[in-house]
């Protein structure tokens, strides 16, 4: 099964507007479009096996809990021709036999889903190291806070686009979305630091910090994920809205072959 698969997903319905009036409060009546389809699917250079999963969107109002798409026909191939059929594990859960993620190859996501296929092309970048994960400590607006900082060398005369993911005591910190490109500084040594909205790494956590080298169609994805949001270090005052996804016939989510590599420390 794919370790720390990210789940990022947040279909937007409406919006929602809330007025206090002694305390007083009034929720508008939405309109509602039927349940979406909810695609998530990484094939990386790490040893396989590798995981798709398919859920439906649910309402504005409803909990954060997406119904399991059983019974779907899901394979990935890539452009030497390997052909990979998943097995459902879960409800909703499709698992790899024998593909294998390689830098600099093309993979593709077909999936028939309730009569539907949908289709999905990522390529894999070459691998990019991360030399070393180190510490920010500031203060300010009477808070102390610790910040990552991830150290590394941007490779000259290549676009490069990548995505961090923190976890704190084994737990995957989901409050913000940290990707970051190299327009600015292409070939260049690079100190980035993952800034978080509040302060959630103490002395003697553990931290992990997850360095995925992506393509730019992933990368828009969970750029426009975070400005629509309210999350991540690029973040503005935005309306929400549902991010663009790689995967066709109106699928919500996205596909990703990508590169990772980790460093692990404790926060001091």
């Amino acid at each position: 099964m794919m370790k720390n698969s990210t789940k990022y997903y947040f279909p937007v319905i409406g919006l929602v507007f809330i007025f206090y009036s002694c305390q007083k409060v009034v929720t508008l009546n939405l309109n509602t479009i039927p349940p979406q389809i909810v695609i998530q699917g990484e094939v990386t250079d790490a040893p396989g096996p590798y995981t798709v999963t398919i859920n439906q969107s649910v309402g504005f109002y409803a909990d954060n809990n997406f119904p399991p798409v059983s019974g779907a026909a899901v394979m990935i191939s890539d452009d030497r021709g390997v052909t990979d059929s998943l097995t459902e594990i879960t409800p909703g859960t499709y698992q790899t036999h024998t593909l294998q993620g390689l830098p600099g190859h093309s993979y593709t996501l077909s999936a028939l889903v309730m009569q539907t296929r949908y289709t999905a092309v990522s390529t894999m970048p070459a691998p990019v190291t991360l030399d070393s994960v180190t510490l920010q400590n500031t203060t300010g607006f009477g808070k102390h806070r610790i910040s990552a900082i991830v150290n590394f060398q941007d490779p000259p005369g290549i676009k490069n686009y990548y995505q961090f993911i923190e976890y704190i005591n084994g737990q995957q910190f989901n409050k913000d979305i940290f990707v970051f490109d190299d327009r600015l500084s292409d070939g260049k040594y690079i100190r980035a630091t993952l800034r978080m909205d509040s302060s959630y790494l103490n002395s003697g956590d553990l931290l992990e910090v997850k360095m995925n080298g992506i393509d730019v169609n992933v990368y828009n994805y969970f750029y426009q994920l975070a400005q629509s949001s309210g999350a991540g270090i690029f973040n503005t005052t935005a309306s929400p809205a549902n991010p663009a996804s790689n995967i066709n016939n109106g699928a919500y989510g996205y596909f990703s072959a990508h590169t990772t590599e980790a460093k692990t420390i404790t926060v001091n």
